[in-house]
Order: C-alpha cells, then sequence, then structure tokens
C-alpha cells in the first residue's frame, strides 16, 4: 500500500504540470487587455500602458511562465487583480459553497439512483426497468444549463415555491438555507443519478446470477435479505469508483449550475474571473480544482481496497487489479 501510494503521488506532479501549462496557456490567449478592463471605458491609453507594464503583462511569455511555476511551486497564489485580495481569501471563502452544492447533488444522486437501479434490476424486462432506463438515457443527455433555465420558470417564477438565485444563510433559519439549495443540487444531480441507476442496474443484473445468489434463494432467504444482505454489497463495489469520479466532475461541472443560480462558488468565481480577465485567478482556480480532482481519484483508490480486500494495489503496477 504504501508503495502504492508514493508511486501515485509522484504521478500527480506531471499530470498537474500539464494542467498548469495548458491554463497558463489558455489564459494567455482570451481576447482583451486585462489592464483596460480592469481600470474600466475612461482609462487612457497611457494609464492603461503603466498598469500593465505593472501587473508584467509586457514581460516575455517565458519570463511570465517561469514566474508563474516559480509561484506555483511555492504555494504562493498571488493577489486577484479585479477582487483586490489574496486569491487564498477568494478560495476558502468560495470553496465551502461548492462543496456543499456537490455534497447535496451527490446525496440526491444516491437516494434516487441507487434505489432506482435495484427496482430495475429485479423487474429485468419490464415496464419499470424500461421507465428506468429510459428516464436514465433522458438524464444523461439532458443539459445542465437548460434544466436549471426550466427549474427556475416553473419552481421560482411560475409557482413561486422556492427561490430563483443566491445561497440561503443559516443565520435566517435552516428551511432558508434549503430552500435556496433545493434547485441547483437537483440541475446539478440530474447527471450523476441517471449514471448510478445504469451502473447499479448492470451491476445488479450480473451479482444475481451468481450460484451463491441462487443458493440463497434455495434455501429460503426472503427477497429483500437476499438483495440487501449479499447481492447489494458487491454490486456497490464498482459504484464506489463511480462515485468518486462523479464528486470530482460535480466539484468541475458545477461552473453552469452556480451560473445560472448565482451561486457563490468556486464555478461563479472563474466565471467572473474569466470576464473580468483576470487570470490570475482563473489559474490559480482551475489548478486548485486538479489538485482536488486528482486527490479524490487516490482516496477512491484506497477506499476501493478497503471496501473489496480481494482488489491488489500493485506498488509496481499501480492501480486496481
Amino acid at each position: 500500500m504504501k508503495g502504492f501510494l508514493f508511486k501515485r503521488i509522484v504521478q500527480l506532479i506531471p499530470t498537474l504540470f500539464i494542467v498548469a501549462v495548458i491554463v497558463f496557456f489558455i489564459t494567455r490567449m482570451l481576447p482583451g487587455n486585462p489592464a483596460a478592463v480592469m481600470l474600466g471605458p475612461q482609462a487612457s491609453a497611457e494609464d492603461i500602458a503603466a498598469y500593465a507594464e505593472r501587473l508584467g503583462l509586457n514581460d516575455p511569455l517565458y519570463l511570465q511562465f517561469w514566474d508563474y511555476l516559480i509561484n506555483l511551486i511555492s504555494f504562493d497564489f498571488g493577489n486577484s487583480l479585479s477582487y483586490n485580495q489574496p486569491i487564498v481569501d477568494l478560495i476558502t471563502e468560495r470553496f465551502p459553497n461548492t462543496i456543499i452544492l456537490a455534497i447535496s447533488a451527490l446525496l440526491i444522486a444516491v437516494i434516487i439512483g441507487v434505489p432506482a437501479g435495484i427496482i430495475a434490476a429485479r423487474k429485468q424486462n419490464t415496464i419499470i426497468d424500461y421507465l428506468v432506463t429510459t428516464v436514465s438515457l433522458v438524464g444523461v443527455s439532458m443539459p445542465i444549463f437548460w434544466l436549471g433555465v426550466m427549474l427556475v420558470l416553473y419552481f421560482s417564477v411560475n409557482l413561486g415555491w422556492l427561490p430563483a438565485t443566491g445561497m440561503g444563510s443559516l443565520e435566517d433559519g435552516l428551511w432558508e438555507f434549503i430552500s435556496h439549495l433545493i434547485l441547483p443540487s437537483l440541475a446539478l444531480a440530474t447527471i450523476p443519478t441517471a449514471q448510478f441507476a445504469r451502473i447499479i442496474r448492470s451491476s445488479m443484473l450480473e451479482t444475481i446470477s451468481h450460484d451463491y445468489i441462487k443458493t440463497a434463494r434455495a434455501k429460503g432467504l426472503k427477497e429483500f435479505f437476499v438483495i440487501n444482505k449479499h447481492a447489494l454489497k458487491n454490486a456497490l463495489t464498482p459504484l464506489l469508483t463511480v462515485m468518486g469520479l462523479q464528486f470530482s466532475n460535480l466539484l468541475g461541472g458545477a461552473v453552469l449550475t452556480e451560473t445560472i443560480f448565482s451561486w457563490p462558488g468556486m464555478g461563479l468565481l472563474i466565471i467572473d474571473a474569466i470576464e473580468k480577465r483576470d487570470f490570475v485567478v482563473v489559474q490559480s482556480t482551475v489548478i486548485f480544482v486538479a489538485v482536488i480532482y486528482v486527490v479524490i481519484n487516490l482516496i477512491v483508490d484506497i477506499l476501493y481496497k478497503v471496501v473489496n480486500p480481494k482488489v491488489n494495489l500493485d506498488s509496481n503496477g499501480g492501480g486496481a487489479k
């Protein structure tokens, strides 16, 4: 296990380096002069040129890239050009909000997707199975931005049941906080819910065809215990990996959801930074999300071993076998 962990941690270095290179050059390709955007349309050409010089935008690209890498290695994210505060403070303020949204969406996906997959497997080739499969296919294909707008239009504008945008505060009451969380969580949970249902259905169908399940049924065990005690435990193993990947995707994929619902998280921060040409914030936040992504994948591999001891985390080959 120690050898596996060491190798995986070493493998993170080239991965994050590639991400850093891509993010740096993409942000430099954004149209518009960051100095002009931040100073506003009233600024003169001389002021814009002086501000660009102060920001180092006139330095050769290789020097900018070198400074960028040195700051990353020293964990110095610098200051935001538009917010005028340390980027670490921005991440510390926004990231917990994204975590709340991602965990809520993941819980909804598990609560709805896993039982739906189990029911579809137990009712194979019936109308229920076809219905779950069809809804799952639609859910995977559903554009989040369209679904988010429809949820706002129906539940907020037409019915007036839930707030359309913003994040509620617990100081104003638990319902105030939850009511703001419902719509963005539902929109973000659509794809993982559909994928969980499909994976559990497929895994359950494979598991219940094994001889030990047939033996348990032949012994007269109730179907509830056969499914939930014997079959479900083994069927959940593939779901664990997918849950980890989906949680990582939820953190990165919250950009659209947070923009639609004005949820003050990392996604909305990235969008605002792009609009303001604050490439320093874009670089730092994307790198931060990339680090979280690879760390979660590492944790998933470890949990995979805990859930299924038969899995061999080979320190030489790496990964699950």
